[in-house]
């Protein structure tokens, strides 16, 4: 019950926490991947805006240079306006929040660097070429400061001056504050990669979307390199977990209360059928046609009550049908009797009346002779006689009568020990030491014992060192009744399972000149005291003769 109540119940929930889970999975990854989308729109729109910025603050700059005489003087040679030059561009980029300026002449001189003054008349000539060549998206530039180096997002403007035309190229620092602004959701993040820079992976996240930019390097000493540099959008993986996390959690929890209402429930039922159900199939083992004393009443209106009362209706067909059983065999054991006393007695007689006819032949024809030929026959007429009375002491003990009432049953034992003829044999008692009181007839126990001893001491013929063990005990006890146990125990040559099954049969015997009515006996007088009988044999190795008979009832003990 309890694996068909925890099957029942799991499997349902197994299915259903696979399929809120895998519905989770395709939902929230349907989710992520459409916010992913949005995300890269709107961070390639955030980078056009951010590149818009800085070409405007470029155009702004473009148009103050352009009105500068001292910088144009400057940028012409002027050789009075040059300490202004060198502090144009930091000037400017301090004005215009850029984090990079720097002014180049069209031959690749810098003329002016706002992030790193000294930079002035160093030859850089690709760097304007492969800013121009990025048309007018931002470019990922690395360049020196005083300190150490600065990561900006670049693009390039010129300035014309007479017949020349001066570069201007400027940026904003790509630091971790820009490219948070950058992500708009807390799940999503934005990290910069470039060609140098340390590769860290966050833990629990994953690269949903990549974007690539320009990358020129300033820094590397041999001159201007470029690369690519990657802008990754990261999707955290924590959320999902959490998530998950939960639904599993909650789960368990579904889980291990249902396993203890499976628990409670099977030990519910258990109490309400299986406990009663096993307590109904003890009752019924107990049940033997020796043994019709089990009583299945019950006050239960459920099937357990409507099924026991059904157990104490077939009792009570079976009592009554062991009292009918009981009554034919002892009918049939009193038909089989009576043939055999007929037949025992007519075998007795026909002795007798042969020795009287021939007398009556001798009476007539020479009665002088008389004496001498019934002294001749005496001996004939004796040992028919002696037969026939034989014969009455064995069919005497069929029919006693029974008086049931508290007997002492060591006291009992100790006599038929007394009494009996064993030629040596030895015979010993384990008695009980609190006399057990059993509710029968001294006489009938007797008759008992003394056939049983008789029995025991018949198998240890011709067995030297044989010996016959006669113990009493109380036995049994709540629930059980309690019993008087006899046990008859010998060594002598025991029973095959065959004569073991044959050995209760009326005139069944396995002795010369036995009647075979013992055992028949006993197992009758037994079964009229209310008791049982069992027998424990193997060949060869003795008998046990066990012998149960109800106990005084308690109000009957007493004094």
């Amino acid at each position: 019950m309890f694996g068909a109540i925890l099957l029942a119940v799991l499997i349902p929930l197994g299915a259903l926490a696979f399929g809120v889970r895998r519905e989770l999975d395709r939902r929230l990854t349907r989710e992520y991947q459409a916010r992913v989308e949005a995300m890269a729109a709107v961070l390639e729109s955030d980078l056009r805006r951010a590149s818009g910025l800085v070409g405007q603050r470029l155009e702004a700059i473009v148009a103050q240079l352009s009105k500068d005489n001292r910088f144009r003087l400057a940028v012409q040679g002027d050789i009075a306006s040059r300490p202004y030059l060198l502090d144009a561009a930091g000037q400017a980029m301090r004005l215009s929040g850029l984090s990079l300026l720097q002014i180049q002449h069209p031959d690749g001189r810098i003329l002016s660097s706002g992030h790193f003054r000294n930079e002035f008349d160093r030859m850089e000539p690709d760097l304007p070429l492969l800013l121009e060549s990025a048309s007018d998206s931002l470019v990922l530039l690395r360049a020196r400061t005083p300190d150490s180096s600065v990561l900006a997002l670049t693009r390039i403007d010129s300035v014309r001056i007479g017949t020349r035309s001066v570069k201007i190229i400027g940026g904003v620092e790509a630091d971790p504050r820009l490219l948070g602004g950058l992500a708009r959701d807390s799940s999503l993040a934005v990290k910069l990669e470039y060609p140098g820079a340390a590769m860290a992976s966050i833990p629990g996240s994953r690269i949903v979307r990549e974007l690539r930019l320009p990358y020129i390097d300033l820094t590397a000493g041999s001159g201007v390199s470029s690369d690519t540099a990657r802008l990754l959008v990261t999707q955290s993986l924590d959320a999902l977990g959490s998530l998950r996390k939960g639904v599993t959690r909650w789960f368990l929890v579904a889980l291990a209360l249902t396993v203890l209402m499976a628990v409670v429930g099977a030990a519910w039922l258990s109490a309400r059928v299986s406990r009663p159900l096993r307590d109904l199939a003890e009752k019924t083992t107990r049940v033997d046609l020796d043994r019709l004393d089990q009583s299945f009443a019950t006050e239960r209106s459920d099937e357990i009550g409507t099924l026991s009362r059904l157990l104490a209706s077939m009792m009570e067909r079976l009592r009554a049908s062991s009292v009918r059983v009981r009554e034919a065999e002892r009918r049939a054991a009193v038909g089989d009797l009576a043939r055999q006393v007929n037949h025992d007695i007519k075998n007795g007689l026909a002795p007798i009346r042969n020795v009287l006819r021939h007398l009556s032949q001798v009476l007539q024809q020479d009665p002088a002779s008389l004496p001498q030929v019934f002294e001749a026959r005496r001996g004939t007429l004796e040992s028919s006689v002696e037969y026939l009375n034989t014969l009455a002491r064995n069919y005497d003990r069929l029919a006693p009568g029974i008086e049931r009432k508290a007997c002492d049953v060591n006291a009992i034992v100790e006599q038929v020990i007394s009494n009996i003829s064993h030629d040596g044999v030895g015979i010993r008692a384990q008695l009980s030491p609190h006399p057990p009181l059993a509710l029968a007839d001294a006489l009938v126990v007797r008759r008992i014992l003394e056939n049983l001893v008789g029995n025991a001491l018949d198998s240890l013929s011709g067995k030297p060192g044989g010996e016959v063990t006669m113990s009493t005990e109380r036995v049994g006890g709540a629930p059980e009744p309690a019993r008087v146990r006899i046990v008859v125990a010998d060594t002598g040559t025991g029973m095959t399972e065959s004569e073991l099954n044959r050995a209760f049969d009326d005139f069944y015997t396995t002795k010369s000149g036995g009647t075979g009515l013992g055992l028949s006996i006993v197992r009758r007088l037994i079964l009229d005291l209310e008791g049982t009988l069992r027998v424990e044999t193997q060949p060869g190795e003795g008998t046990r003769v066990l012998v149960e008979l109800p106990t005084v009832p308690a109000r009957e003990s007493g004094p």
